[in-house]
């Protein structure tokens, strides 16, 4: 079976977040998308980043009509901090009938060279990646132009999904000024903040 990891601290998973893995699901080579979810760092400030069980449970709520969609606590029981070289280390020994692959946005393949072991995971891993809109207000030097050529790596796949530019941050900031942003959330998922009151303060 062909799994496609998608990595996120999900807090909350939004429609985009929906919209990239159904695509991934329906129109890439994959059987399943595991929706990862990644834990709080001990290390660093908490912030308004929601407990690691409340954010896995908006997930459970956000994906349970899509068969094809799974989320995962696998990170919640490894070392922290958590590098992905590591979890898919993990997963193949854990599931040794699967094929792992990665899902991700295009700013992050252009930071890849920036992961521990990248390489390691370049030689032995797919990898799916969803346009994303560059930002123009960021300066980029030769050096960061220079991972572009990971396009053209043979494990790497440029999907054609939709370019879905919705921000958790601006989600949670939303809520925090009252203002209705129900069409970004899958029902449920604003049923669970709301009812929790979770970034209202």
């Amino acid at each position: 079976m062909k799994i496609g990891l998608y990595f996120g601290t999900y807090n909350p998973i939004h429609v985009g977040h929906l919209i990239i893995a159904n695509h991934m699901a329906e129109f890439a080579d994959l059987d399943q998308i595991w929706m990862v979810v990644t834990p709080h760092n001990p290390l660093k400030k908490k912030s308004t980043l929601l407990d690691d069980h409340h954010r896995l449970q908006m997930v459970h709520l956000a994906t349970e009509d899509y068969p094809k969609i799974k989320p995962s606590d696998i990170e919640f029981k490894l070392p922290q901090p958590n590098y992905t070289v590591n979890t898919l280390v993990h997963l193949q020994e854990k599931y040794p009938t699967h094929d792992f692959s990665l899902i991700m946005g295009e700013d992050n393949l252009k930071t890849l060279h920036k992961w521990k072991n990248y390489e390691v995971i370049l030689d032995h891993y797919d990898i799916y990646v969803y346009p994303r809109l560059e930002d123009k207000t960021q300066t980029t030097d030769l050096l960061e132009e220079a991972p572009n050529t990971l396009k053209s790596y043979p494990k790497v796949h440029i999907i054609d999904a939709p370019i879905v530019e919705i921000s958790a941050t601006f989600i949670r900031n939303s809520i925090k000024q009252g203002k209705n942003i129900q069409p970004l959330l899958p029902p449920k998922v604003w049923d669970y903040i709301d009812h929790n009151n979770f970034y209202k303060k």
